[in-house]
């Protein structure tokens, strides 16, 4: 009972002291005149005191997750500046991938002005070897949406010459120039052209409609004109004594563009040192073209 009696006890003086009033008081220092006084207890100082704690707390936090401010916190991450960093990552990556591909062309034309080109023999069978199938399980019965449209391409071909495969049709392609032929297309030698002799001067004609890739001076081969074509059809052509066209100009087939010169240190006598690349490999010329 005795200690019961304690605890109560202790408790009541507990309450007493939270509950005890005091008075503050703001006095004139000059007059000691009472101006302002309040009457507190121990416990409405911790109320007071926690609930502003917790006021002051609500508002920081409101002013850092909805103003500027936050920006200003040493190690805090804005989300609008990763937003943009991935964007500036992103595009950094299409402008190196660009870059490469630029690069690599740059490093074929390179290639094609210099005729330091190999030709690498392709197993055709190889390649396509995987991609065989078995006639006997595939359906070959034509809907009636592809007859329709087979039916319509058949129409756009037959007037359209130049979309049609150039391997079939080479009598398409107009001679740069009449001439005689001095040098044969021989890739065992590094030799991916065929050196047409004519008088100088003489004009080079586009075998085709194009555009013109390059059109510059070089040391080893003189005037070199480029000119690509439909198809991924490119042609070449080296030696001129001077160039009618300038990179990225618009030719037509048969059209002037150089005309035939002995320029460069590789240069036996006036003649056309003329090129035709299809889809990146060399091809025989007199395959496609007739020079008489």
């Amino acid at each position: 009972m005795s200690i019961m009696a304690k605890d109560k006890k202790k408790r009541k003086e507990i309450k007493q002291k939270l509950l005890h009033k005091y008075r503050l008081v703001i006095l004139n220092e000059s007059t000691f005149e009472e101006k302002i006084s309040f009457k507190l207890s121990r416990l409405n100082v911790f109320v007071t005191g926690t609930l502003f704690i917790i006021v002051l707390i609500g508002l920081t936090t409101l002013i850092i997750a909805f103003t500027p401010l936050r920006e200003y916190i040493p190690g805090y991450s804005s989300t609008r500046l990763k937003r943009q960093a991935t964007e500036l990552t992103y595009k950094t990556d299409s402008l190196v991938t660009v870059l490469n591909y630029t690069n690599r062309y740059l490093d074929n034309v390179r290639l094609v002005l210099r005729g330091d080109v190999e030709n690498n023999e392709v197993n055709r069978d190889s390649l396509f070897e995987k991609y065989k199938l078995d006639p006997s399980t595939v359906d070959l019965t034509p809907i009636r949406e592809d007859l329709l449209l087979r039916e319509e391409v058949d129409l756009e071909d037959k007037y359209n010459l130049f979309e049609r495969n150039i391997e079939n049709v080479g009598s398409l392609l107009f001679a740069p120039l009449s001439g005689t032929v001095s040098q044969n297309f021989d890739p065992n030698n590094k030799h991916y052209a065929v050196d047409v002799v004519a008088p100088k001067d003489t004009p080079v004609k586009s075998i085709a409609d194009g555009t013109v890739l390059f059109s510059e001076w070089t040391a080893e081969t003189g005037y070199v004109i480029i000119v690509k074509h439909q198809d991924d059809l490119t042609s070449v052509y080296k030696h001129n004594g001077s160039l009618s066209k300038s990179q990225g100009d618009w030719v037509r087939a048969g059209e002037v563009i150089a005309s035939i010169g002995n320029t460069g240190e590789l240069t036996t006598g006036p003649h056309l040192h003329f090129e035709l690349w299809k889809k990146g490999k060399p091809v025989n010329p007199l395959n496609y073209i007739d020079f008489k």
